[in-house]
């Protein structure tokens, strides 16, 4: 059992780095093979069908991506609700993320025409987003905590459409004005 699990983690991991690098439009069943190095057949046995592979995966980026947020929030008690806002809009243009962001903004977009598996997805990952979020930030009151949360992930996937698209700004100006209407200070 050991060995399909190992096998199944390669397949997984040659997945995360195919979709990141294609985004979702190479997802026919046999590209992801092809990408996974295994046969259709193979790919169908580590995983029940193409849509089971598609969210594993996903929520696999998910999980990476949660892990490079906590690396990224300061643990600076002075202005905790700026600092988290400011680290969290300056991850999301960062190097590193792109990739992620790119793939994550076009699930989104399936998911916003209701297409599958995306659309679970895609909301499951956005509440464990803000409930992460939500866990750092000061605010006593639960429903003022949830709000900024919340405003923090809309301002963030907007921050980087924005930014995708070319339009000229001053991306350090930008985040310092977001983390003053977000988070105070």
């Amino acid at each position: 059992m050991a060995r399909r699990s190992d096998q199944r983690e390669n397949v997984r991991r040659a997945l995360k780095a195919h979709l990141l690098a294609t985004g979702l439009s190479q997802t026919s069943l046999r590209q992801l093979a092809a990408a996974a190095n295994v046969s259709d057949r193979m790919l169908l046995y580590y995983f029940a069908s193409k849509s089971d592979v598609i969210e594993d995966v996903l929520r696999a980026l998910a999980d990476d991506m949660a892990r490079m947020l906590d690396a990224a929030v300061p643990e600076d008690a002075e202005t905790p609700s700026r600092n988290l806002v400011a680290a969290t809009l300056q991850l999301v243009l960062s190097a590193p993320l792109r990739p992620y962001m790119r793939l994550w903004i076009e699930s989104m977009g399936a998911a916003s025409r209701g297409e599958q598996p995306y659309a679970a997805i895609a909301r499951d990952v956005t509440e464990v987003f803000i409930a992460r979020l939500e866990r750092d930030l000061p605010e006593t009151d639960p429903a003022a905590r949830r709000a900024t949360a919340t405003a923090i992930v809309a301002a963030a996937d907007g921050l980087f459409l924005v930014h995708g698209l070319g339009i000229e700004m001053d991306a350090d100006a930008v985040i310092e004005g977001l983390s003053g209407r977000i988070g105070g200070g």
